[in-house]
């Protein structure tokens, strides 16, 4: 076992499924509703996005099975948790994603 290389697996699949779940959420605020995917030209960028997250994701899972070599569960199931700063973090300071960034909404309030 190499704790050092089932570490770098780990936060390898935390980087990708981040990235995933920020290029879905891009993707999908941009893509027309189903009823206008037919008969609308609509612009391409977003399906590419959506498959490149889905790609994403399937390589998030590679990493993890080959971070779960070398790394005991316990150990690298809490390094996902660092995935769900990320993505509120990402989504709050890049200005494409339109969110909003409050104390009262970091902290859980509504």
């Amino acid at each position: 076992m190499n704790q050092r290389r089932g570490i770098a697996f780990a936060l390898g699949s935390v980087l990708l499924v981040s990235t995933a779940q920020l290029g879905m959420r891009w993707s999908m605020s941009r893509l027309p509703s189903p009823e206008h995917w037919l008969g609308a030209d609509f612009d391409l960028a977003p399906i590419a996005v959506v498959l490149a997250a889905i790609l994403a994701y399937a390589l998030s899972m590679l990493s993890w099975l080959l971070a779960l070599r070398d790394l005991p569960l316990g150990r690298a199931y809490s390094l996902l948790s660092i995935s769900y700063a990320l993505v509120y973090l990402a989504a709050a300071s890049l200005p494409l994603f339109h969110e909003d960034f409050s104390l009262s909404k970091s902290s859980g309030w509504p």
